[in-house]
């Protein structure tokens, strides 16, 4: 049996090398094809959950490709919160690539679309697998230039216009990672993830590490979509919805919060936290992000543009639990990372399938869908109450355990701030629900699936399976509590 080093490898490199491999593969040869990547992405998805035995057995697999010079190098380890990170994605992206082969039955530029479909799943578990900062930002700064073709994916004004945005706001954030990145390395003379951090801030030093501390954020908070460095993420709804799956629920969001939790717990540690009072920032930017967001979600007519609102501010959920300093609110916040993952990729499957068959993209126009997508819409409700967090679906329990870590802490008005978001959040699902339901359309889908098969099977499974994780809390609780006594 492959060990886990190399089991980290195949993960990171198979979906690469095998990208370049499906390129080869003939523009017209559709179902060569859709094969193909659906293979690519199951076995790098079973390769990445027969490393989690060791994982959970206390070992940490790691692997080194190239030191440049001391405390400088491209080196893979798979410790907790990577299994659980790596997991999420490659799982998930298996049920992507079903769905995509749907979706883009009518769209063309498929061998790009899913070349780059692929390069970003190797990329995004070199992020996951990351044993430093090094590492971390190559693979952070590689998922910015593959998701970029998906994103302008159409190639109309529109799409071009977003991708420069995206673009410009990546590069952005990049270069504050990158002097982040070179002035830790000045000061510890590594860049390594380690349980408990690397910092121990002098006292003369607080002020370059705070500094230190803002520009990761900055740097990560774009791609994790903290206010005000959330602008290219509504733009990038013209992209493909598969594409807007992957950018809110999987890939380029979720790394940029995993990326924020390294910084947070494998770099600083809670006492570095502590000791430099950074914590009631985090809590402060994430809880006006979490709440601001909502609001002008309230706004918007476009569900895809809807949904893109409600993930900013579903984000920082995650960010706040980290951001309490207490094992419960991490372990709300990595229960979150898991949660808004299924919840979020179920709703904007749906939302494809609904702009595959009406050819409606607006909430106003999709009076009577309810009844001629019965399927569909029910699991768009599951997960809407999912996100307003409403028993018996997965969105409770973290919700729960935020509160609960707030109250450790002794920050009440985070409870605050999590009842009125939920408040929020009913206030811009359930009006969807009636009137997808509720008011009579004018709408009638032609006879047989109420969407294809591809797309129906994936929206269905990931609904049923939001429901389950809901009520068998054993299947993640005990697991994401012990990630969270590993980092702290």
């Amino acid at each position: 049996m492959p060990t886990g080093a190399q089991l980290i490898i195949g993960a990171v490199l198979f979906p690469i090398g095998s990208a370049l491999l499906l390129a080869l593969i003939p523009e017209r040869s559709i179902k060569a094809r859709n094969s193909t990547a659906i293979f690519i992405a199951a076995v790098t998805a079973a390769m990445v959950v027969m490393i989690l035995p060791e994982v959970s057995g206390g070992k940490i697999a790691f692997v080194s490709l190239l030191t440049i010079f001391p405390g400088l190098e491209l080196a893979f380890r798979a410790d907790p919160l990577a299994i659980l990170f790596g997991i999420i994605a490659s799982v998930l992206w298996v049920f992507t690539v079903i769905y995509s082969t749907g979706y883009m039955a009518h769209e063309k530029n498929h061998r790009r679309y899913f070349v780059f479909f692929l390069l970003s799943l190797g990329t995004t578990m070199g992020i996951a697998f990351s044993a430093n900062l090094f590492a971390l930002y190559l693979f952070y700064e590689l998922l910015t230039v593959f998701t970029y073709p998906l994103v302008i994916h159409s190639g109309g004004k529109e799409a071009q216009a977003a991708g420069i945005r995206y673009i410009i706001y990546s590069f952005t954030g990049a270069a504050f990672v990158l002097a982040a990145l070179v002035m830790t390395y000045s000061l510890t003379g590594s860049l390594d993830f380690a349980p408990g951090g690397i910092v121990a801030p002098a006292a003369h030093q607080a002020g370059l590490w705070q500094l230190i501390f803002v520009c990761f954020i900055i740097g990560f908070g774009v791609k994790a979509a903290v206010m005000p460095l959330h602008g290219w993420l509504p733009a990038a709804m013209v992209a493909p919805t598969p594409v807007s799956a992957l950018l809110h629920a999987v890939a380029v969001v979720k790394s940029g919060v995993f990326s924020v939790l390294r910084v947070m717990y494998s770099v600083y540690g809670t006492e570095a936290l502590s000791v430099l009072n950074l914590s009631l920032l985090v809590i402060v930017l994430v809880s006006i992000t979490i709440l601001a967001a909502s609001i002008i979600a309230l706004r918007q007519d476009v569900l895809k543009r809807r949904l893109a609102y409600s993930t900013i501010s579903q984000l920082s959920y995650i960010i706040l639990g980290a951001g309490l300093l207490t094992s419960l609110g991490l372990a709300g916040g990595l229960l979150h990372l898991l949660n808004h993952a299924l919840l979020k990729i179920t709703l904007f499957f749906c939302a494809g399938a609904i702009i595959t068959v009406t050819g409606k993209e607006k909430i106003s126009e999709l009076a009577g869908v309810g009844k001629q997508m019965p399927l569909t819409m029910l699991a768009f409700t599951v997960c809407s109450v999912g996100m307003i967090g409403l028993p018996p679906t997965n969105g409770l329990i973290s919700k729960l355990f935020l509160m609960a870590g707030s109250l450790e802490v002794g920050h009440p008005a985070v409870i605050v701030v999590l009842i009125t978001s939920a408040l929020l959040n009913a206030a811009y699902f359930v009006p969807i629900i009636g009137i997808a339901f509720f008011k009579k359309g004018d709408f009638v889908r032609r006879r047989g699936a109420e969407a294809p098969l591809s797309m129906l099977g994936p929206i269905v499974f990931l609904a049923l399976l939001c429901l389950v994780v809901g009520i068998k809390l054993d299947l993640t609780v005990p697991f994401v509590q012990s990630i969270a006594g590993y980092l702290f």
